[in-house]
């Protein structure tokens, strides 16, 4: 099991840029904005073969007995008590060019009453003169004291080698797997995809090399602000892991929250990713949101499933379509979460007992030709919202509440499934059959009359399934015909949840010949051209007058 290391300090001291630094990646948000961080934001990485979890935690700005009525500051130092309390290691961040601060002293308190190790982490150390200033530091109380400058990266060496010095011994994953659970990063997978269709032909077609799937499966939770995705989380993994408020925007990072669930003996490894809400472009009116946004946008595209979370008392919105077109641009599994029925179930069963009253008046059920009444059960509202969504028709849909946790299995069972089916490879012979039959039931529309000949296809790709298709002209196949074939394959091999990708290759239009007659330097010459019985060219058309003179000759 590998250790956790926790970064704490007052707000605005550089927390956020030293865990960046650390890890190697822009994952927290880092802003000149005291507060920005509220959530823990964790990454897993490793330090000389010992593997450790490193954790970002939001800035402590009260002090002990100091009543405060904001829910968001409360909630953020919950968070940094949970992260001090399973930390086997502390590094306390300060800030040389302030000097101490009484912010820091309570901050150094805390640490001293949990017996925790600690190490201070002077940060912005940018010169000699603020590394002798550092000193100062050891008035807090702590042995180890570390100069560092987190934007540069002056210092970690040594701040890192004696946080690894309190982890238990530990193997360090091999990152050769990048972020894929299929083995390959989203770029290498992507590269290797092209790669293979570029240089694929009807008689060398790719190979189909499909790694199996390892390590978890990783969950985007998107949506609008304020429509439960991080209650959702909270409620899934019976904890409160993540910051829940009735205010707008309390989630700005992106939080990887590992979960494990068991299901008739199989145990299943999840990474849920708590993201922030999307607002339109236009309303996003300061940075600290547009990052949100952007670690947002990079959730989804380094996730396998999107979960797309929808609020049921509001509806769908044109920001939803928005967000649902971000999903299928990044070529991403969905699954549809509308949130919030607990907020209209009285209502809707209110509509359903004055439905079934109504049919009972008038006789049957309903008859064609009659107005429809409302919708009042789960297969009606499920079928509005695909409707609704119809460029996202694909993916299932389940209603759920996380406050009274109503429907959260049939969420999980709908992520096993999709999950499964990202894995599921066609046989060739069976996608080829399944292929052709569709194609000679309905043709392409071609405004010159072209006929669309279908000679070979194979897949390329599991997650999201992508094929090759070779035909003779592929300017043929519309954006209309693509959804047709899709939706043939859906019949035919399910991908339910899952977007598919057809990519059609032309046979070159034109063959150049295997023998060619051309002069070669220092060579024998060129073979003459044919000439007739009388020295003219053969072939060569003469007009009437010609030939009538050659005649009397």
């Amino acid at each position: 099991m590998s250790g956790l290391i926790a970064i704490v300090g007052r707000p605005n001291v550089g927390k956020s840029a030293l865990f960046n630094r650390i890890v190697g990646k822009r994952i927290a948000i880092v802003h000149d904005m005291p507060g920005v961080t509220r959530d823990r934001v964790t990454a897993e990485a490793e330090w000389r073969g010992r593997a450790y979890t490193l954790v970002d935690t939001g800035g402590i700005g009260l002090v002990r007995g100091e009543k405060v009525e904001d829910v968001i500051i409360k909630a953020a130092l919950d968070q940094v008590e949970m992260a001090i309390g399973a930390a086997q290691c502390i590094i306390f961040v300060v800030n040389v060019q302030e000097g101490i601060v009484p912010l820091d002293r309570e901050v150094a308190k805390r640490l001293h009453q949990s017996g925790k190790p600690v190490l201070v982490a002077v940060n912005k150390v940018d010169n000699f003169k603020a590394e002798a200033d550092a000193l100062e530091f050891a008035e807090l109380g702590f042995a180890k004291v570390f100069p560092v400058t987190a934007i540069h990266g002056r210092g970690l060496e040594a701040l890192m080698n004696a946080a690894a010095g309190y982890l238990p011994e530990s193997v360090a994953t091999d990152k050769a797997d990048g972020d894929s659970p299929y083995g390959l990063s989203e770029e290498e997978a992507a590269a290797e995809e092209a790669a293979a269709i570029e240089s694929a032909s009807e008689e060398a077609p790719p190979k189909q090399r499909f790694k199996p799937r390892t390590g978890p499966l990783k969950l985007a939770i998107v949506g609008r602000p304020n429509v439960g995705k991080s209650s959702i989380i909270n409620a899934l993994t019976n904890s409160e892991r993540v910051i829940v408020s009735p205010i707008p925007g309390t989630t700005r990072d992106s939080v990887d929250v590992p979960f494990e669930v068991e299901t008739e003996g199989v145990r299943s490894q999840y990474v849920l990713i708590d993201t922030a809400g999307l607002r339109k472009a236009r309303r996003v009116d300061n940075t600290v949101e547009y990052f949100s946004a952007q670690r947002t946008e990079e959730a989804v595209q380094r996730s396998d499933i999107a979960i797309f979370v929808i609020d049921a008392g509001t509806g769908i919105v044109e920001q939803d379509k928005k967000i649902a077109d971000l999903i299928i641009t990044a070529r991403r599994a969905c699954v549809v979460v509308i949130n919030k029925w607990d907020l209209v179930e009285p209502s809707v069963r209110t509509a359903r007992e004055a439905e079934l009253e109504r049919r009972e008046q008038q006789g049957k059920h309903h008859r064609e030709g009659q107005p429809k009444g409302p919708l009042t059960t789960l297969a009606e509202f499920g079928s509005w919202v695909q409707e609704k969504l119809f460029f996202l028709d694909y993916a299932p849909v389940i209603f759920t509440s996380a406050k009274s946790g109503f429907q959260l299995d049939r969420l999980l069972e709908a992520v096993r499934y999709v999950g499964a089916q990202l894995q599921q490879q066609v046989p060739t012979s069976i996608l080829n059959r399944t292929l052709n039959d569709a194609i000679q039931r309905r043709q392409p529309i071609s405004s010159v009359g072209h006929f669309l000949k279908f000679f070979y296809a194979t897949q390329v790709r599991q997650a999201p399934p992508t094929f090759l298709l070779f035909v003779n002209r592929d300017e043929l196949l519309s954006p209309q015909y693509h959804k047709y074939l899709a939706g043939e394959m859906r019949k035919a091999f399910g991908y339910e949840g899952c977007p598919i990708v057809l990519v059609a290759k032309a046979r070159p239009k034109t063959v150049e010949p295997v023998r060619k007659f051309k002069p070669r330097p220092g060579g024998p010459p060129a073979r003459p051209k044919p000439r007739g019985k009388h020295g003219g060219l053969t072939g060569v058309r003469r007009s009437g007058k010609a030939r009538a003179a050659r005649a009397r000759q």
